[in-house]
């Protein structure tokens, strides 16, 4: 592979860098900015921003045009990536399940006018989608689901729960996997269904975290009805559908961009705690020159697998090792950082003494979550071993 970009490549990336530094928020990134503080102005934010995104044609930067994209290669959309996180752009996470989960699924899956409905909304910030996968006994397991679909002619009915919902309060829609055939192989008679949030008989209940915020939430249906047109593919015919959005989940992107800006905060941290300016302890130097070994690797592994999907179409198993890869490191490289602060590691964000109003102390407790969320780091070694690597199941 060849790592340098060509002309065309390094043009493309100057015109990204140049757009989003010409158009960032006023004040971005200086302590003039006001950042907003609760969940509800988060996410009134980052609609904002994407509706900036899509009128300057960068959000679903690979999509078709006639859905909302911009028809560009994988390539771009790659180094559209990198300059996103390099010059620190505002994130979009809780806007993420519509773009990198349901626009691709529906693009491989959807019906023609499900995907001309849903589609250009996702894009312009008007509806925000949630992932209603997990249940109390059905997380790493997840063919293991029991919300039960009844199929009542043009209907669904549906009745169960589902837990670890992220955004759900703030969520328009909702790709929902139910059971309507309870006694199929627990692999089959699953149906991935489309659902409004706004329909009667949902009840949302956020779960608090340890950051002390409640992104996730727990939803329960009781009786909720869904048009049968509101199905992608086929009735008890979803867990393909399941591992197409699953494996976009896995395939995350750039995030050996965000994790290298991470890392050099980190130095300049670790610089600022010694009163000579630079890091003077040689196991720190050493476990700091490792996170950035180890995020080139990721870097690398990333540009394999979108040489995957230019040549399939389609995201691999390999996506598990990836994300196995960037959730571990990311945990580590948040311990370092709090290592470093010392005791100031105990002050929360709000405290007069807090390292920088205690970010990361915060991320780290986040971290946590991330070798769980979009299947935990066991599941992933399972995949990898299994799908990847070819060996027998123990």
């Amino acid at each position: 592979m060849e790592f340098r970009l060509s002309d065309d490549g390094e043009r493309f990336r100057r015109k990204v860098s140049d757009w989003l530094l010409r158009h960032l928020p006023s004040g971005w990134g200086t302590p003039a900015f006001r950042a907003p503080r609760t969940m509800e102005e988060q996410v009134a934010f980052a609609k904002d921003w994407l509706r900036k995104l899509n009128d300057g044609g960068w959000a679903g930067l690979s999509w078709p045009k006639e859905y909302g994209g911009r028809g560009s290669s994988l390539l771009e959309q790659l180094i559209f990536q990198e300059e996103y996180a390099r010059v620190r752009a505002p994130s979009l996470m809780s806007l993420g399940v519509g773009i990198s989960l349901v626009g691709p699924t529906l693009m491989h899956h959807g019906t023609e006018p499900q995907k001309k409905r849903f589609l250009p909304k996702m894009l312009c910030g008007d509806e925000i989608w949630c992932q209603g996968f997990s249940e109390p006994n059905a997380g790493s397991d997840l063919a293991s689901l029991r919300t039960r679909a009844e199929v009542r002619g043009d209907e669904l009915v549906i009745n169960g729960q589902k837990i670890w919902t992220s955004y759900a309060r703030f969520a328009q829609w909702c790709i929902l996997l139910v059971r309507t055939n309870p006694t199929a192989p627990k692999h089959k008679g699953i149906t991935y269904v489309l659902l409004d949030m706004a329909t009667p008989g949902i009840t949302i209940r956020p779960l608090r975290e340890i950051t002390g915020h409640s992104w996730f939430n727990e939803v329960f249906f009781d009786d909720v009805r869904v048009p049968r047109a509101n199905v992608v593919g086929e009735i008890d015919r979803g867990w393909q559908i399941t591992i197409t959005t699953l494996g976009h989940e896995r395939s995350i992107g750039a995030p050996h961009s965000r994790l290298m800006e991470e890392l050099k905060d980190l130095i300049r941290l670790a610089q600022s705690r010694t009163a000579a300016g630079h890091v003077d302890d040689p196991r720190l130097r050493q476990r700091i020159a490792q996170h950035f070994i180890e995020t080139e690797i990721m870097r690398f592994s990333g540009y394999r697998l979108v040489t995957q999907l230019v040549r399939t179409g389609q995201p691999g198993p390999e996506g598990s090792v990836l994300k196995l890869f960037l959730s571990e490191l990311d945990q580590r490289i948040k311990d370092t950082a709090v290592e470093v602060e010392g005791p100031y590691s105990q002050l929360a964000a709000g405290s007069p003494r807090a390292i920088e109003d205690g970010r990361w102390q915060h991320e780290l407790l986040w971290s946590r979550a991330a070798t769980i969320y979009a299947g935990s780091s066991e599941v992933q070694r399972n995949i990898v071993s299994q799908r990847v690597l070819g060996l027998p199941r123990a």
